[in-house]
Parts: structure tokens; C-alpha cells; sequence
């Protein structure tokens, strides 16, 4: 698939829950926000759906996300529904890491290729703070466990307010170099302002090179981060869904109202 400025989109993202285990700053307000009703969320076989009319239609990279994908209940299941589809070579997910320490043996089992793991801080103090009462000890098992289970290559997202060269943002660089990891820096956004830059040692940001859609867990394809265009899969079909969000992707992000938490940024 090309859209109207030349660009090949052949990544989706999926939002499988806007729902996570942890309230970072830099996410959502420490009170929560309203949630998707259950009944409003995509079923595993609509999500599968969906992807394999992306597949034909030219997409081959997969990536998981949430809110917090492992929060998902049967999650291992999915990820074995999705690998079943023939022409995916990149099935991937992107967790905070705090569930991780169980479930990548499962995962790697299911078909699931590798993982992104958000790190923004190595100090306990730090972290804890920044995600509001998580245990980066959790995170650092869970990096362990997908190592062990050959989730590679693993990558950390470091979300800055900044810069890489930040304390926090430092540290986890020292960290990933002695670990074998890569690492991307990210700097915090802001989606109703529309402020965003490209992501520091990954893809992301590059207006130019966006190759993405995003499917969000309530069953809405979004050509853009930074816009508020979205095409119903229930409403129009899988298929009409993904050419409208093509034709009509932005040739660069501006402004959205939507939130992180629920499209998987």
C-alpha cells in the first residue's frame, strides 16, 4: 500500500487494552482516566480480522501495544492467532516489562518474535516515581526472562523530557551497551499541542518515513498519532477501514485529543 505522498504503509500497530498497570507522568493523570467498556473492546477474532485483511493488503510488520498489552487477558492466545497469519515477518510487542518475567516463555512459544520494553529510569526511586509506584526490579527480570526466551532483538524505550543526555536517560544507555540492548529515546509529547520529534535510534517521529496505522482496542484504524481521523472496522469493514486511513493519511502529524493509553502510542 502507498499512500498520496509515496509512502509505503505496511505497519500496524494494535491496541489490544487501553487499560495498564502502571500511571506514568507522562501517560496519564495519577486519578486515571474513563476506560473503554468491556463490551466496546475488540474480540481476539475481530483483531485477527482485521490484520489479516491488513496482510493482504500489503501490511508484514505486527506490533502489540496497549495501554499495557500483558494486561490482556489470554494475551499467549492472540499472539498464537496472529502467527498463524502467513506473510507477517515482524510479529513484535512493546510492554512496560513488569509482566514480562512470566509471560516471555509463553510468548516465544505462541510465535511472538520480539519486544520493546519501556525503561525510563534505573534508579528504584527514580522509576517509581515516574511510574507512580512500579518496581523496576520487576521491569529488570522481565528483560532477563525475554533474553532467556530469545525475544531478541530487545530494544529499551526511554521516554525524556529532552535529551538522551539526561541522568536517567544515561544510565539506561550504560545499561543497554553492557546488556547487549538497543535503545531509542523518546521525547515526551504532547498530542493536543502537537508537539513531537523523531525518536532518537528508532523510526518514530519521522513524518517523512511514516510507514504506520494504528488499529486502537475499540476497533478504530488511525492513519496518524497526531490527528483525530479514524475509519470504524465494524462500521465500514476491515477492508474499507484500512484503504480510507491510507488515502487519507496526513502528510505530517498536528494536533489530537486522543490519549496515549488507548491508541497505543
Amino acid at each position: 500500500m502507498f499512500d498520496k505522498f509515496g509512502r509505503r504503509i505496511h505497519y500496524l500497530r494494535i491496541s489490544v487494552t487501553d487499560r495498564c498497570n502502571l500511571r506514568c507522568v507522562y501517560c496519564m493523570p495519577e486519578e486515571g482516566v474513563p476506560l473503554i467498556r468491556h463490551e466496546d473492546v475488540l474480540s481476539f477474532e475481530e483483531i485477527v480480522g482485521v490484520t489479516r485483511a491488513a496482510v493482504a493488503m500489503g501490511v508484514d510488520k505486527v506490533r502489540l501495544t496497549g495501554g499495557e498489552p500483558l494486561v490482556r487477558r489470554d494475551i499467549v492466545a492472540l499472539v498464537s492467532m496472529l502467527d498463524k497469519i502467513e506473510g507477517i515477518a515482524d510479529l513484535a510487542m512493546t510492554t512496560n516489562g513488569t509482566l514480562l518475567d512470566a509471560f516471555a516463555a509463553p510468548l516465544a512459544i505462541a510465535g511472538l518474535q520480539r519486544v520493546n520494553v519501556s525503561l525510563d529510569a534505573l534508579d528504584p526511586k527514580r522509576y517509581a516515581v515516574l511510574t507512580r509506584g512500579g518496581d523496576v526490579q520487576r521491569v529488570l527480570d522481565g528483560l532477563a526472562a525475554a533474553r532467556a526466551a530469545g525475544l531478541e532483538p530487545i530494544k529499551l524505550n526511554c521516554v525524556v523530557r529532552a535529551s538522551s543526555r539526561e541522568p536517567d536517560a544515561q544510565a539506561v544507555a550504560t545499561f543497554a551497551h553492557e546488556n547487549g540492548f538497543a535503545v531509542q529515546f523518546i521525547r515526551r509529547m504532547n498530542l493536543s499541542k502537537g508537539e513531537f520529534s523523531s525518536v532518537e535510534g528508532g523510526a518514530g517521529g519521522d513524518c517523512p518515513r511514516c510507514n504506520r496505522l494504528r488499529l486502537s482496542s475499540n476497533g478504530f484504524i488511525r492513519p496518524c498519532l497526531f490527528s483525530d481521523l479514524e475509519f470504524s472496522v465494524r462500521e465500514l469493514g476491515p477492508e474499507e477501514a484500512i484503504r480510507r486511513a491510507v488515502e487519507y493519511k496526513p502528510e505530517s502529524g498536528r494536533t489530537s485529543q486522543n490519549r496515549f493509553h488507548a491508541i497505543g502510542g
